[in-house]
């Protein structure tokens, strides 16, 4: 039951990471909702000291404003947290046999490419390998702690 619900997340994911792709930037602006949901901007100074290199450009409070330096943090951190989910969801579907570790981290960086190249034909977006490595950043990270949890529970299984 487990690997199934793992499976159907893995899905859900693959679903949601579809429809994000096929979106164009100003479809999926999360601007207007960070104005409505954060109006008194909470943490503006402490973020305006942070400063980001990312595409040969500088990502901050100053140089983009906070909504969009705020947008930015979202974005990046849901591609993380995505691919990581979408890591160990494949990790923890497939029977315990296969070389996991190595299977799950495969299929997740051929999507990571896959989103990627999806993007690369939407109009608007982008197409970066920065984006490929933050997707497989959070999926090894995902995969490192799935497997010290694997290998904890059988040890304690063994005791």
């Amino acid at each position: 039951m487990r690997k199934v619900l793992a499976f159907i997340i893995v899905l859900c994911i693959l679903g949601s990471l579809f429809i994000s792709s096929s979106q164009t930037y100003e479809q999926q602006s999360l601007i207007p909702t960070l104005e409505n949901l954060l109006p008194s901007k909470p943490l503006e100074t402490t973020l305006s000291a942070l400063s980001i290199p990312y595409w040969n450009k500088t990502i901050s409070v100053e140089e983009r404003g906070y909504y969009h330096f705020m947008e930015f943090l979202l974005r990046k951190s849901a591609h993380f947290v995505l691919f990581g989910l979408l890591a160990a969801g494949i990790f923890l579907s497939l029977p315990s046999r296969f070389p996991r570790l190595l299977i799950a981290s495969t299929i997740t960086l051929l999507l990571a490419c896959a989103d990627e190249t999806h993007q690369y034909f939407t109009g608007g977006r982008t197409a970066t390998i920065r984006d490929v490595i933050l997707d497989m950043s959070g999926a090894m990270t995902f995969l490192l702690i799935v497997q010290i949890f694997t290998w904890l529970r059988s040890r304690k299984k063994n005791d």
